[in-house]
């Protein structure tokens, strides 16, 4: 098979929450088991940060990943969803895996792949860690997919387990109140591995602080504790938190015996985008009219994001917006801009909302404007209506974004 002929396999033959949402969604780890079993155990080859959280984690996982490369260490990156390339999930100082390894990889055990039914993620996760066992990595970083307790990745036992932050997404998978998310996140726990918090919340600290206390380990608030001020090049304001977070995991690690120094620290937030390639957070992508995209999607996330673009200076704002259909509306519509030009549009997958849905909806939140028939379309118009004092913003769901960079 030729690599794309492999995704394609991939992509169509087996669940991938991506495209599909809640039936992809495996409900324990046995199969992944049985997978790190058929693969002789690669997990247990390599060290490991493991990140979870409702938001951030992805920037979080980067950015660990620049301070470990600059500290001269051969570092693994898994995350996910990707935006263009399937490769982006899996690199090795930021060079993403090769395609005759996807393909080689694919091919030599589609046998049992098929024979277990595997999902899309649980394959994927696979071929990560045979992939860093194999290149013999210093350390892999490793994001969670999605929650953390059933997670396929949740088969790793690190060298600090990293929770950014709770809220509402994915509630349908992991529960509808903060305490039951904070308990699925709180899965990667691990006995004697020590926890990184990034954001203190009344109603989630004590559920992590009793199951650092059942796993018999230290638990640190990383918004608690006080840190040197460092700038990065993913320059939106909500990096200030995930930066928090980052240096006091880097703190454990540093505990652990990992030599990492201030310098490391500053170049390599300073060359996060350089060193692994991240792309899609609060992403310039025009000057005149300034033109940014984020991937921000659920309350939290948009929150954040929509502080920062009402800080910006314009004349008009331009709204280049689509969701995912298993999308709430009613969570994040309060927090979207009023005085603002909508351009209501569809990402091109399955799982994509309707854009003629999404602007009946939000009107009855009097968010104004017109439906497009793709995202591209409605980029191209935005930016072609915006004037160069004015600002147009792209998001609302990942793959709006991956349509545009």
């Amino acid at each position: 098979m030729t690599y794309q002929d492999t995704l394609t396999w991939m992509f169509s033959q087996l669940p991938m929450y991506q495209n599909q949402g809640k039936s992809a969604f495996k409900k324990d780890l046995s199969n992944t088991l049985k997978l790190a079993k058929h693969l002789n155990h690669p997990e247990q080859k390599f060290k490991s940060i493991h990140v979870a959280g409702t938001n951030g984690k992805g920037s979080t996982s980067h950015m660990l990943a620049s301070i470990l490369h600059e500290a001269g260490y051969k570092v693994g990156l898994y995350t996910s969803p990707h935006l263009k390339d399937f490769r982006e999930r899996i690199k090795i100082n930021g060079q993403p895996v090769s395609e005759q390894f996807v393909i080689d990889f694919i091919e030599e055990n589609r046998t049992f792949f098929k024979s277990l039914g595997l999902s899309f993620f649980e394959m994927t996760v696979g071929m990560a860690f045979d992939y860093f066992s194999k290149e013999k990595v210093d350390i892999a970083v490793i994001e969670v997919g999605l929650g953390g307790r059933l997670d396929s990745t949740n088969i790793i036992t690190p060298e600090v387990s990293v929770i950014t932050n709770i809220g509402k997404d994915h509630t349908q998978f992991l529960g509808n109140t903060l305490k039951s998310i904070a308990f699925e996140k709180g899965g990667i726990i691990k006995p004697m591995v020590p926890v990184v918090i990034g954001e203190t919340q009344r109603t989630t600290a004590e559920v992590f602080k009793a199951l650092a206390d059942k796993n018999d380990t230290t638990i640190t608030f990383a918004d608690k504790t006080p840190a040197a001020y460092y700038k990065s090049d993913l320059i939106g304001t909500y990096q200030l938190k995930n930066i928090k977070t980052v240096l006091a995991t880097i703190n454990q690690l540093i505990n652990r015996g990992y030599r990492i120094s201030q310098e490391n620290i500053r170049a390599g937030l300073l060359n996060v985008i350089k060193n692994t390639g991240l792309l899609g957070r609060w992403q310039v992508l025009n000057k005149r009219p300034k033109t940014v995209c984020d991937t921000g999607h659920n309350r939290e996330g948009l929150k954040q994001v929509i502080a920062q673009v009402l800080n910006e200076e314009f004349e008009v704002l331009h709204m280049v917006f689509g969701v995912v259909n298993d999308k709430d509306l009613n969570t994040i519509a309060d927090i979207l801009p009023k005085n603002a030009i909508y351009y209501f549009c569809k990402p091109n997958i399955p799982r994509g909302m309707d854009a003629h849905k999404l602007k009946a909806e939000l009107e009855g939140y009097n968010l104004k404007g017109e439906v497009y028939n793709s995202v591209s379309e409605a980029y191209k118009t935005a930016l072609n209506a915006a004037g160069d004092n004015d600002f147009v913003f792209v998001g609302g769901s990942t793959f709006v974004v991956a349509e545009i960079i």
